[in-house]
């Protein structure tokens, strides 16, 4: 292919990187995205590349919303006789633990849908009773009176021998229906993680099928989806085994992330992602940071996801007075329709980009290049209303309204570095050891803040922060995830657990075959789930000749002790079987000197920082070349996003175009 095509769908704008392999030459743009229909805003991008010979990487947050919002399909659940409430009964974990009126999620199939076949196999996966065959198609009967349009199965013991489980797939299928089966989304042991993560797969699979089906025909191209766990999948596959997907977005702004730091040589990261919606952070110490104990509103997810975490802070936050009568920023949204009031689109509470706007950080007349004047004076009037809510003190100098959006700037803030702070400082690490990676189109405004309160001395800011995880999608490789449950002690041999690992390390190779890589270019991860006797819950090492030292060092960083005296048990065997992909190449800017350009400088305008109001220069970051320096305060305007440096931080710019911020 000669041009590959990124597109990430956020909840405000559909971002679009296109990289001519050829000419090797990088370009990005956004689109408006259309909630109401998100494959519209794709189609319509896409009339802005060239249709021949494209590859085309898409994330989407079709499923996703799908779960939370539970506009899934009609879904059934099949089990084991005994077991109809598995789903129900779940776990006795509470998420709020002193919550004395805590609610549990509601599962995603109600009872009266959850239905039992007659079969039992053995944990070892002995057959203790075989599948009644007779009682296959009662089931199809009453599923057909049911309406169900999509049906989870997950048999007891299914990991260990799936042949009742297949057989019943198959009959299901053939009888027309949508079939996730456990063995095949999820061949590991823990029934009620395993049941959870195939009836969300089930749930959101004729969904995503239909959007991916109708990209498909549409585009009458290559897809590859990105998965939740970092890696790309056929979109064929992504029909099939939907749960993979419900994270594609947030997954791709780390492999960007993680790209555009290592050309610096820079690996150990904090990646800060704020779109319009919600912001999403990540830790990277170096490797990618996988977890297997995801959960997606509510309900626990076990495959593999990059362990990102998300508040409900961003660009089109709505600011609004609580019942307390406290300020308020988040979670609810104004998306892309209506969007912030600035928009001029018909949003009427103000957000924390209008709050931006009252206080100078953004220029009307550059928004998006210029395309997309913003409504200064309705962003004024909405502020001036919620002053007037909140009964506020005015500061001398400032304006009713401009004291609100300092609140509201200031609450979005604290939200975020209690995140930041959650996935660092609560698990043992100190963010002052690692580079914060600003990107998403409102991250630049609050990265260099965030990152002063926490000690942060070092921030980037990528030329391409806006659609980082659009062009994380170009830079990520095609990724198998295999895993099998064998509960064997840790003195087995190594010997022993490669004969283990074949199958699964054959089906990898197998399966990027398929895909067109040759057999040198295919690389195998092997990994272990370990757990010291009598804990419930594993951590994953890689399989080597000391893996056991490297679970006694993780267990003491991630719990503050380990017991170097006990041998693991090794829970489960995991391959990661990847296909590599050439990353684009990045676009060089010209050298200069440390002293920024004269035509760089736009203007000098008046901006309400922290201590007050003082006017602060404007470059256009576009014009800057590398190894040019700043000073804060400043303001660095680009046609997708902006970046702030508060007082007392300095930032220069690389080979690149990135935006390194001293603090």
């Amino acid at each position: 292919m000669s041009v590959r095509v990124g597109i990430d769908i956020g909840g405000t704008f559909t971002d679009f990187v296109v990289f001519d392999e050829a000419e090797g030459h990088l370009t990005t743009f956004k689109v408006f995205s259309t909630p109401d229909d998100p494959a519209r805003a794709v189609l319509e991008g896409l009339q802005q590349v060239p249709a021949a010979a494209r590859q085309i990487v898409h994330g989407s947050t079709v499923a996703t919303n799908a779960l939370l919002e539970r506009k899934g399909a009609r879904t059934a659940f099949v089990t084991t006789a005994g077991f109809r409430d598995l789903l129900h009964i779940g776990r006795q974990n509470r998420a709020e633990l002193y919550d004395l009126a805590a609610r549990r999620p509601e599962p995603l199939v109600p009872r009266t849908l959850c239905f039992e076949v007659p079969e039992r196999v053995g944990p070892d996966g002995s057959v203790l009773r075989p599948l009644d065959e007779t009682a296959i198609p009662p089931l199809i009967e009453a599923l057909r009176a049911a309406r169900v349009e999509s049906v989870a199965i997950c048999l007891l013991f299914s990991f260990a021998h799936p042949g009742h489980e297949q057989r019943l797939a198959r009959a299901l299928r053939e009888a027309g229906f949508v079939v996730a089966a456990s063995s095949d989304i999820l061949p590991a042991f823990r029934e009620y993680e395993r049941a959870s993560t195939t009836t969300a797969s089930a749930y959101v699979a004729p969904v995503l099928d239909r959007y991916l089906g109708r990209l498909e025909a549409a585009l009458g191209g290559a897809l590859r989806v990105m998965q939740s766990s970092g890696g790309l999948i056929h979109a064929r596959e992504a029909r099939a085994q939907a749960i993979r997907c419900v994270l594609s977005g947030p997954a791709g702004g780390l492999i960007g992330a993680r790209f555009v730091a290592g050309l610096s040589g820079t690996r150990h990261l904090i990646t800060f992602d704020m779109g319009g919606t919600s912001t999403d952070v990540a830790l990277v110490p170096d490797a990618l940071p996988l977890t297997t104990e995801g959960a997606i509103g509510g309900l626990p997810i076990g495959i593999p996801l990059l362990d990102i975490h998300t508040v409900g802070a961003g660009g089109g936050s709505i600011a609004r007075l609580d019942p307390g009568g406290a300020l308020r920023v988040g979670p609810e949204s104004a998306g892309a329709d209506p969007g912030p009031v600035c928009y001029g689109r018909g949003g009427a509470e103000p957000t924390v980009t209008d709050a931006h706007l009252v206080l100078g950080r953004l220029q009307p007349d550059a928004f998006l290049g210029g395309r997309h004047r913003l409504d200064d004076k309705a962003a004024e009037e909405a502020l001036a209303r919620l002053a007037r809510t909140l009964r506020l003190d005015v500061p001398p100098g400032l304006t009713p309204a401009q004291a609100a959006a300092r609140g509201v700037v200031a609450v979005a803030e604290a939200h975020m570095a209690r995140a930041l702070r959650v996935i660092s400082v609560e698990r043992g690490y100190d963010p002052r050891d690692f580079v914060l990676v600003s990107f998403g189109g409102a991250g630049g405004l609050h990265a260099a803040t965030l990152a002063q309160a926490l000690g942060i001395r070092r921030v980037l800011v990528p030329a391409q922060a806006s659609v980082l995880s659009a062009l994380g999608m170009l830079a990520a490789d095609v990724v198998r995830d295999y895993v099998r449950t064998v509960m064997l002690p840790g003195t087995t041999s190594p010997d022993e657990l490669r004969r283990r690992f074949r199958p699964l390390v054959r089906q990898g190779r197998e399966e990027l075959r398929a895909e067109g890589f040759a057999p040198n270019q295919i690389r195998i991860e092997r990994l272990l789930d370990a757990r010291y006797p009598g804990q419930s819950y594993e951590l994953t090492v890689p399989f080597g000749r000391g893996w056991t030292r490297a679970f006694h060092r993780l267990h003491r960083q991630r719990y503050g002790y380990a017991t170097p005296d006990l041998v693991p048990e090794i829970v489960n065997l995991r391959v990661r079987a990847i296909g590599p992909i050439t990353p684009p190449a990045l676009p060089e800017i010209e050298s200069g000197s440390t002293v920024p350009p004269p035509d760089a400088l736009l203007d000098t305008t008046p901006v309400v920082l922290e201590t007050g109001r003082t006017d602060v220069p404007f470059f256009d970051a576009t014009r800057l070349r590398t190894g040019n320096r700043l000073i804060g305060p400043a303001v660095l305007v680009r046609p997708d996003t902006t970046v702030y440096l508060p007082p007392e931080t300095t930032a220069y710019i690389d080979r690149y175009g990135h935006v390194w911020i001293e603090t």
